[in-house]
């Protein structure tokens, strides 16, 4: 019942891992290494199915006793080994705050439903706060053991329907396309459920299902054609590793690249195991892609992927903490003690545990798989409760700071928009009858000055009016949404309303702040940036001449600095590690884009009834930007003021506002 060995298959899972490891670990060549992933998805599709049926067709059941004590020597051991090490080592490395949270995804990891409890915190496997998340890639290890658990019930009803091949094909062909649909439906509308959530990744398990289950067909009996398959299925795995990225929207149409190309390759070997298949002339296998695949350093890798794959992230994880900007002499190092580790824990533990007797087959093999698991739950749980009571005072007024509400988030109003909603919503502080009326508008980055704003207006009798909505400039810019994965249309229908009803309302004054000179200016090839800068200098003029044409005066506000690191984390961190907070600094050069701000002014400058308002000297000195000023954490994150610290910004803004 079991499969024979194939080395095309070890070569297939070198290829998965080496993509995966190579994108954590920032090799830019390879921007869709993350769908390596899906290349295991499929490979554990052929090989589960290939299992279930030899042993379904044989003897007309499944002993479901044997095939999860398989499963849970496969993966348990070595996982809570790994697990049990991150957390450990994150003991010294993290803040306990940091422990805390990640200690409560390594019980879920352990449990095999990490990727429930991502999508119940909203965590994006490309955000970058998923950086310092430990145990964010045991969600494929998750996905996978939840496929485990439904796979064999989903074959053993297809044999109750009718025994035999063809009910099997369309029991998992049905269940494939329904799952396929319901991804492509939600990898644009919710872009988390349509990544973590196991039953939107079913299908591409059931393409390597239906695989395994195709009948012998003409490539089998053409050696040429097997070849060619072959060739083309490693192309298509090239093309997705060369051409995806993080900006595009995954899994949907986009993951077929690596599913099918998988099939195909798995598909161009099917049959070398078996006796009774025709056999390939020496001068065709010569000119497979098995030949490639099966070359010992692909072999090698490919027999450490598993383990390979547990290490790889929490090393980078943990080294990007210690040393945040790591050259590429340093990332080797990881990589290299990446190898070093799986090697050990394949040997010593991966490797031992699944051909021992302690974990045995049958029912007798649940209680220690079980007990396992409860260790990984119950060390996770008290390293959570235990970071929990290192939580001293500064810890805890640092992770205050960072979760202080500005006052239009602090409301019941929900003053700062969704990426969906179109119409404009105003919200209004301040007394009613005020002699004075000024808005507010923009995105998070107008939202971080809504306290000292909605205060040094009270002192001037004067009322504030927000138009704010999430990562929507005010600026008349189309931008592309990193989260949606496409162009940001929502924005654009609401910017238009609400400098409409601005307009309407005819305010004393018109404060504009946005995320726009960072985002939209660095880490760009010169040529782009120069054409990027451009195209939103075009577009900041057009938003202030549609104010000044009809009367109302504008003030911009310069936006903040951008941090190297996320400053509530870095903070915590030095703190723990009895270091200054000063270390969380960035370079000006790097962090206040000097030079895009001049563009602004420039822009500013050029439209009548505008001031432009800078208050990066509070922020930055001739050579840092700091991220604790004055006892005060100064960012939330990377570039979002912090309250407790904009709320001592009033005094500067009231002078240069009233």
């Amino acid at each position: 019942m079991a499969a024979s060995f194939r080395p095309d298959i070890q070569g297939l899972r070198a290829l998965a891992v080496g993509g995966v490891v190579a994108y954590h670990f920032g090799l830019s060549a390879l921007p869709g290494g993350f769908a390596g992933v899906d290349i295991f998805f499929v490979i554990s599709g052929w090989l589960i199915t290939t299992h279930l049926m030899g042993e379904i067709t044989e003897t007309g059941r499944l002993d479901l006793w044997r095939f999860y004590a398989r499963r849970a020597r496969r993966l348990l051991p070595a996982a809570l080994f790994v697990i049990l090490a991150t957390l450990g080592a994150g003991y010294f490395i993290l803040a306990p705050q940091e422990q805390a949270l990640y200690s409560r995804g390594a019980m879920f990891a352990s449990a095999y439903a990490i990727n429930l409890w991502l999508l119940r915190w909203s965590f994006d496997y490309f955000a970058a706060d998923a950086l310092s998340n430990p145990f964010i890639h045991f969600w494929s290890l998750s996905v996978e053991e939840q496929f485990y658990l439904v796979w064999p019930a989903l074959l053993l009803f297809a044999a109750w329907l009718r025994p035999g091949r063809r009910m099997a094909v369309a029991v998992i062909g049905v269940a494939g396309l329904a799952s396929f649909a319901a991804c492509l439906w939600l990898t644009s509308l919710s872009p988390a459920w349509a990544f973590y959530f196991s039953p939107l990744r079913a299908w591409e398990f059931a393409a390597g299902g239906l695989a395994t289950l195709a009948p012998a067909a003409l490539w089998q009996q053409r050696p040429w054609l097997r070849s060619a398959q072959g060739w083309l299925g490693l192309a298509l795995i090239a093309v997705a590793y060369l051409s995806l990225s993080e900006d595009l929207p995954f899994p949907g149409w986009y993951a077929l690249l690596p599913v099918a190309g998988t099939v195909l390759v798995l598909l161009s070997g099917a049959g070398e195991e078996n006796d009774a298949a025709p056999t390939i002339p020496a001068r065709w296998q010569a000119l497979a892609p098995a030949s490639l695949l099966s070359l010992p350093p692909l072999q090698w890798v490919g027999t450490l992927s598993y383990s390979l794959y547990l290490w790889h992230w929490p090393v980078i994880v943990y080294a990007g903490m210690l040393a945040p900007d790591l050259s590429v002499l340093q990332r080797f190092g990881c990589g290299a003690l990446a190898l070093a580790l799986a090697f050990l824990t394949y040997h010593l533990i991966e490797n031992p545990a699944r051909r021992g007797g302690w974990l045995t087959a049958g029912a007798r093999a649940l209680a220690p798989a079980l007990a396992l698991t409860g260790v990984g739950v119950a060390a996770a749980y008290a390293n959570a409760h235990l970071a929990t009571r290192n939580i001293d005072p500064a810890q805890r007024g640092i992770e205050q700071a960072a979760e202080q509400p500005s006052i239009a988030r602090a409301t019941d109003k929900n003053c700062l928009l969704d990426f969906h909603t179109v119409k404009p919503k105003p919200c209004t502080f301040g007394p009613v009858d005020a002699a004075h009326t000024i808005v507010l508008f923009g995105d998070s980055h107008a939202d971080h000055w809504s306290t000292p704003l909605v205060e040094a207006a009270r002192r001037n009798d004067t009322k504030v009016v927000t138009y704010l909505k999430s990562s929507c400039r005010a600026s008349r810019l189309s931008t592309f949404n990193t989260v949606l994965k496409r162009d940001y249309t929502e924005c654009d229908a609401w910017r238009e309303q609400a400098i409409a009803d601005i307009i309407r309302r005819k305010p004393r004054l018109v404060v504009i702040s946005e995320f726009s000179i960072g985002n939209l200016t660095r880490d760009m090839p010169a040529a782009g940036r120069k054409a990027e800068t451009a195209r939103w200098q075009a577009g900041l003029r057009s938003t202030l001449q549609a104010f000044s044409q009809a009367g109302v005066e504008t003030a911009v506000i310069r936006d903040t600095p951008i941090g190297d690191s996320f400053a509530d984390s870095c903070v915590a961190r030095a703190l723990w590690w009895r270091e200054p907070p000063s270390r969380c600094d960035t370079p000006r050069a790097q962090a206040a884009n000097d030079g895009a701000a001049a563009q602004e002014r420039a822009v500013v400058k050029s439209v009548p009834d505008t001031r432009y308002v800078d208050l990066t000297d509070r922020f930055c000195g001739p050579t840092q930007c700091r991220v604790f000023i004055g006892g005060k954490l100064a960012f939330r994150d990377r570039h979002h003021l912090a309250t407790a610290f904009a709320e001592t910004l009033e005094g500067p803004l009231e002078k240069a506002l009233f």
